[in-house]
C-alpha cells in the first residue's frame, strides 16, 4: 500500500488561525503534507489507527507550536549601502522630513542602489532574506523604489525574483517607482511621473517583474493626485494597488487606494475616519508597521481602536528598509506591534499570517486548514503568545517546511 501523504506531524499544538477558537488552536493535533499542500489536519486522537502506513515519514513534535509559515507583506529588502549615518543624524536632532529635503533619506539609497551590480544587489540582500527567514518567513513582499529609473527599477526587481528562486520561497514584487524624486528630475515632476506611468511600469510590467504597485503619497513624496495616475496606469495593466498612507500626515490616501480596491494601505498613523471607513467597505487590508514608528520615535499612534471597531483586518510587516525600519524579524515586528500599538498577541499573529496573505492577494497560505500551501513553522515553545513576548534571540523557531519540504531554522 502506497502512504497516502509525504509527512505527518504529529504532538503538535496546532495555531491553525482558522475557525472560531482563540487563534484557532488544536491542542494535542496533527498535521500531514503532501505534494507540497496540506492534506489533513486535526486533533491527533481522529488519526487513522494505522498511522504508520498512512505517512511516508511521521515526525512527533513533542507538543511545540506550529503556525502558519510567517508572512511579511511590506519590505524594501533590495537596497544597496546603509543609513547609519541618518540614524546617527536623526539621534543628534534631525527629523525625517529635514533629513529627505537636505538630499538625504531615500535619494541617498538611490545613489548606492544605481552604482551597484545586480550581482552586487543579489549578496547584500542576501544575508537579510536569510534573517527573516530564521525567525519564520516563509513569504516575503519586496519592493523597488530605490532606482527611481528603468533600469535600476528593473535590477531591483530582478533580484527580488532570484532571492524567491534561490531560496526556495514565495517573493511577490512590487513596483514603487513615485517613492521619491530623482535629483535629475527636481524640477520636472510632471515629467517624472510621466515617464514611470507611461515607459517604465509597462515595460517592467511586460517583463513580468512586477506583482503589484505602490507610491509613497505624503507631503515629502508625491500627491494624490500623481498617485491616482500611477493607479490608473497600474489598473490598464491589469495590476493590483497599494500605498504608503497617512505616515506623516492625511492626505485621504487611504480612501484613495480604497476607490482602486486597493490590496492595502501601509503605515497610516495618521488615518482618518472616512479612510477607515472606505478600507473598510473595500476590503483594503491596513498594514502596520511598528519598526518605523519605533525607528522615527513617532509619539502618533494608528487608529486602532476604531479599525478594530470598523473591521478593517490589521496585518504587520517589518518594512525593513535602509533608512527608516532596518528591522529583521518579523516575528519582533509582530510583538512591538504588541506593546506600542496595544495589539494584543493574537492580533499580532493574525496580522503576520492570515491578514497579512490577504494583504498580498494570496488566498492559498495564511491558514492551517486542508489544501492550503504547506508553509510552516515549528516553535520551540508552548503556546502561540511567546512568539510575540520573548524580545530578540533566534531560539524560537525550530524549523520551517515550505511547500511541504523541511530545511532547519538557520536555513
Amino acid at each position: 500500500m502506497t502512504p497516502r501523504w509525504d509527512h505527518l506531524l504529529t504532538n503538535a499544538t496546532l495555531a491553525t488561525f482558522a475557525g472560531d477558537a482563540p487563534y484557532g488552536l488544536i491542542e494535542q493535533g496533527a498535521i500531514a503534507l503532501h505534494e507540497g499542500r496540506i492534506a489533513w489536519i486535526g486533533p491527533q486522537r481522529a488519526l487513522p489507527a494505522d498511522v504508520a502506513a498512512q505517512a511516508s515519514q511521521v515526525e512527533n513534535l513533542g507538543g511545540a507550536v506550529v503556525t502558519p509559515g510567517l508572512i511579511d507583506c511590506h519590505t524594501h529588502l533590495v537596497f544597496g549601502g546603509n543609513r547609519a549615518h541618518e540614524f546617527d543624524m536623526r539621534l543628534n536632532g534631525a527629523t525625517y522630513e529635514e533629513i529627505a529635503r537636505a538630499g538625504g533619506g531615500i535619494v541617498s539609497t538611490v545613489k548606492a542602489t544605481r552604482e551597484a551590480s545586480e550581482d552586487e544587489l543579489f549578496a547584500q540582500t542576501l544575508p537579510r532574506a536569510h534573517a527573516l527567514m530564521s525567525d519564520g518567513a516563509t513569504t516575503l513582499e519586496i519592493k523597488s523604489g530605490y532606482g527611481l529609473d528603468l533600469d535600476t527599477e528593473r535590477r531591483m526587481l530582478r533580484v527580488a525574483r532570484r532571492l524567491g528562486k534561490a531560496l526556495g520561497i514565495t517573493v511577490r514584487t512590487t513596483f514603487l517607482g513615485l517613492h521619491a524624486l530623482p535629483p535629475e528630475y527636481r524640477d520636472n515632476r510632471d515629467g517624472y511621473v510621466t515617464l514611470m506611468c507611461d515607459e517604465v511600469l509597462p515595460a517592467l510590467a511586460g517583463e513580468g517583474l512586477v506583482d503589484a504597485v505602490d507610491t509613497f503619497c505624503e507631503t515629502i513624496g508625491f500627491t494624490p493626485q500623481e498617485t491616482r495616475r500611477v493607479f490608473d496606469r497600474a489598473t490598464q495593466l491589469g495590476l493590483p494597488v497599494k500605498l504608503h498612507a497617512e505616515q506623516l500626515s492625511d492626505l485621504d490616501g487611504a480612501a484613495l487606494v480604497a476607490e482602486f480596491q486597493g490590496l492595502s494601505a501601509d503605515h497610516l498613523e495618521y488615518l482618518s475616519e472616512n479612510g477607515i471607513r472606505a478600507m473598510a467597505e473595500a476590503g483594503t487590508v491596513a498594514v502596520l508597521l511598528p519598526g518605523a514608528f519605533y525607528a522615527l520615535r513617532e509619539t502618533k499612534l494608528p487608529p486602532i481602536a476604531s479599525l478594530r471597531r470598523h473591521g478593517v483586518a490589521m496585518a504587520v510587516a517589518t518594512d525593513c528598509n535602509p533608512g527608516t525600519s532596518p528591522l529583521l524579524s518579523l516575528r519582533l515586528a509582530a510583538g512591538m506591534a504588541c506593546t506600542l500599538f496595544r495589539l494584543t498577541p493574537e492580533e499580532a499573529l493574525r496580522g503576520v499570517t492570515v491578514h497579512a496573505a490577504k494583504a498580498l492577494g494570496l488566498s492559498d497560505r495564511g491558514t492551517l486548514e486542508v489544501e492550503k500551501r504547506a508553509d510552516l513553522a515549528v516553535w520551540n515553545v508552548k503556546q502561540p503568545a511567546e512568539l510575540c513576548y520573548w524580545i530578540g534571540g533566534n531560539q524560537a523557531l525550530r524549523k520551517l517546511f515550505i511547500a511541504g519540504a523541511s530545511q532547519p531554522a538557520n536555513g
